[in-house]
């Protein structure tokens, strides 16, 4: 994807957040973004910062909708549905910073010892989602790399948030699933 159409993405999410405010619903239209042409079904995260501090972030790691409603869906989900915060206020919005991650499909990662997932996944290039039973979590690529994780960390972490203890993608029937991100920080006028 271009760095204009990143672009054109994240002033998207914002543009939905603001519609959000003035008609308490998820537009249909945007006035700056033709979304239609962003037909491709596309796994998609919205991610809402405050002065550098996470305030939303929610997404569909699966390609479920269309990119552009995909995009303005998870947007008005992080400001306004993130459990771990209280739903955005509208005087927030001069201070929010918003970075949009496009997704590829989860793939499975296969491995015959759980030591063998230290080898095949890179902080940095690889988020990750860990399913087990009825758990599951997931982290961005950008996550580990932001937390300063090593390797064994990020994976004690990915338990963590999946309501797992550390140490628990070393058992049998853990599946983990790796997926890449093009990642496009919101471009604002200081």
């Amino acid at each position: 994807m271009r760095e204009e159409e990143g672009q054109e993405l994240v002033r998207a999410a914002r543009e939905a957040i603001e519609y959000y405010f003035q008609y308490n619903d998820e537009p249909q239209v945007l006035k700056g973004v033709d979304l239609d042409k962003y037909s491709e079904p596309r796994g998609v995260f919205v991610t809402l910062k405050k002065k550098g501090e996470l305030r939303g972030c929610i997404g569909y790691p699966l390609p479920m909708f269309p990119l552009g409603k995909a995009v303005v869906k998870s947007a008005l989900a992080a400001a306004f549905e993130d459990f771990r915060f209280t739903p955005l206020s509208e005087n927030e919005l001069k201070d929010l910073e918003i970075e949009l991650s496009v997704l590829t499909v989860p793939e499975k990662i296969s491995v015959k010892k759980p030591e063998e997932y230290l080898k095949k996944i890179k902080i940095g290039r690889d988020g990750l989602i860990i399913e087990y039973g009825m758990y599951s979590g997931l982290f961005l690529p950008q996550v580990p790399t932001e937390q300063k994780w090593g390797m064994q960390e990020y994976l004690d972490h990915l338990c963590m948030k999946a309501g797992m203890p550390p140490g628990t993608w070393k058992q049998p029937g853990v599946v983990l699933k790796s997926f890449q991100a093009e990642i496009f920080e919101e471009k604002r006028k200081k």
